[in-house]
């Protein structure tokens, strides 16, 4: 792949000195670069594993969405094939970056979970503080320790485990204390395709192995890798990590900086692909809580600031269309039917009206197979 076109900025900094000339990286180059790591310029060969390194983890907080992500990335995706992934460890399923449910590598989950525990310490304060107050955390996690060492139970039967001993307690904030708290995954059937019912928790060294020591760089450099380039603020907004403008500081040798439209410092791996901004980028359909929708503080390379407060609502971010790398509406599958339902914000043209119908019936075939028809409905913009 080549280069984006370059263009020096020089900015003189606060003191009147001049700063050495950075690289210009408009809009759609950022689109390119994002689109080119994610895998969606093109359908990949790669194992779901592989792939999901790649992609930097893939939100689970829905057991199907990445099922749905890697269908729209890879070229011969199965459903069993990321089912053995996560049955045999080598995927696991834990709260991670901003204390949401994802799914990451083994390697990359020994590697993140140390560098988030303070996020996951915040968030259990922010969300069961008060329903834990005077429980003795430190004991509660030691004692959650002891027993998960031995055995996977479902959260709620870990809540009642560990109420018994502390009477008046509630005992599902003290199992979602533990979640948050102690290295945790959620084994199969969690996780998995259509599954449901309670969730499993085990110890996470006895899935993945040993953890890491911290190393904030490594987080840098996994969300660089697949959604690069990036500001400093992009990276917090992804991982929920603080603190990161000195490690990316202490960082500049080892990477790529250049300056975006609006002159903010943004950075990359040096080797990273980064394509021609003219790049053909093929229509694609993206589950709910897309990793890359969320990857960024600021959105605009991907969509408007009228269109993220269509897609990206408070509870959810819904599934959407990309029409030339940028979102360009949104859609609903009904299994039951054999429906997809395309709801465009602009008039689309025809050749992107018949890619997008193709993609609806693709998800279709991988999603509804038993469905007694198949049925791509676009509806007129909105």
């Amino acid at each position: 792949m080549t280069s984006a076109p370059r263009q020096k900025v020089v900015s003189g900094s606060r003191s009147g000195s001049v700063r050495p000339a950075a690289d210009r990286l408009d809009r759609r180059s950022l689109n390119r670069a994002t689109l080119a790591r994610q895998l969606l310029l093109r359908r990949d060969d790669l194992d779901v594993v592989t792939a999901t390194e790649r992609l930097g983890g893939l939100n689970a907080q829905n057991a199907n969405d990445p099922y749905l992500a890697l269908h729209s990335r890879l070229a011969a995706f199965t459903v069993g094939a990321l089912t053995t992934a996560i049955e045999s460890g080598r995927l696991v399923r834990s709260a991670t970056m901003r204390a949401t449910q994802h799914l990451l590598t083994a390697a990359d989950f020994r590697v993140l979970r140390p560098v988030l525990a303070p996020l996951l310490a915040r968030a259990q304060r922010n969300a069961f503080g008060r329903r834990t107050a005077g429980v003795d955390l430190a004991d509660l996690v030691a004692d959650a320790e002891r027993i998960l060492g031995a055995e996977v139970l479902t959260r709620p039967e870990l809540g009642r485990r560990l109420a018994a001993g502390r009477p008046g307690s509630d005992a599902t904030a003290l199992a979602w204390t533990v979640q948050y708290l102690l290295p945790v995954v959620h084994p199969a059937p969690s996780g998995t395709w259509d599954a449901g019912g309670a969730i499993p928790v085990t110890l996470a060294t006895r899935v993945v192995g040993p953890l890491d020591p911290p190393e904030p760089r490594q987080l840098v450099r996994r969300h660089l890798a697949a959604f690069g380039p990036a500001t400093v603020a992009d990276v917090r907004s992804w991982s929920g990590v603080s603190g990161l403008r000195e490690v990316v500081a202490a960082m500049r040798d080892e990477l790529r900086c250049f300056v975006d439209e609006d002159g903010r410092p943004v950075y990359d791996l040096p080797d990273a692909p980064r394509p021609d901004p003219d790049t053909p980028a093929p229509v694609r359909l993206l589950t709910g809580f897309d990793n890359m929708l969320l990857a960024f503080a600021d959105r605009t390379r991907l969509m408007s600031d009228e269109v993220r407060g269509r897609v990206c609502l408070p509870d959810v971010v819904r599934p959407t269309l990309l029409v030339d790398g940028m979102v360009a509406g949104t859609w609903e599958l009904d299994r039951t039917a054999g429906v997809v339902t395309v709801q465009p914000f602009a008039r689309l043209r025809v050749d992107d009206l018949a890619a997008v119908e193709a993609e609806a019936h693709r998800v279709l075939r991988f999603a509804a197979p038993e469905a007694p028809t198949h049925v791509a409905r676009v509806l007129p913009p909105s």
